[in-house]
């Protein structure tokens, strides 16, 4: 019986060793990429702005997650930073911290008014509605898109920017265009 215990007792002491050793393999790795990461700042410290090549050497990737209501112009959306040799970098502004009572009322009436926003756009979407109503804008929008290139071509004609090559020889400030 004091053997059976002994052994148990001996098998606790090793897992618990292995689970000790694991960690530290754990601090020791990421002792080094910090080390890494600080060699990367230390190299950059002095830099004016910010190059693609930096980017590259800095973040590993950005993930980028759907938003929390479709249709919706003001929603949150998660974006996760993740830097090479540190993992993920959670800003501390970004930092869960406790509202007031009237940042809770406030937050609480946001929703409540999105809520009825999303389930008012479900509806337009379910009966066909917003179909007509994206098609409408999309007109509109199109079409005042196109009355400021025509603005802006007017204005360079004017200047003798710009000329349609569908129209041969059109002189442009004294000179033959050529086409």
């Amino acid at each position: 019986m004091l053997y059976n215990q002994y052994e148990g007792e001996q098998e606790q002491l090793q897992g618990e060793l292995d689970g000790y050793r694991t960690e530290q393999v754990q601090y020791e790795n990421d002792r080094k990429s910090a080390a890494r990461f600080l060699k990367l700042v230390e190299r950059y410290s002095n830099a004016e702005e910010m190059t693609t090549l930096m980017l590259n050497e800095f973040v590993e990737k950005i993930i980028v997650h759907e938003r929390d209501r479709k249709g919706s112009t003001d929603t949150t959306q998660k974006i996760e930073i993740y830097f090479n040799f540190i993992g993920e970098y959670i800003p501390p502004t970004m930092a869960e911290k406790e509202p007031t009572p009237e940042e809770l009322e406030e937050m609480r009436k946001k929703e409540a008014r999105k809520d009825r926003l999303h389930q008012n756009y479900l509806k337009r979407k379910a009966n066909g509605k917003q179909k007509e109503y994206e098609e409408r804008t999309k007109g509109r929008k199109k079409a005042q898109i196109e009355s400021q290139k025509e603005q802006i071509r007017a204005e360079d004609r004017e200047k003798g920017i710009y000329f349609h090559a569908g129209v041969p020889n059109i002189p442009r400030a004294g000179k033959q265009a050529a086409i």
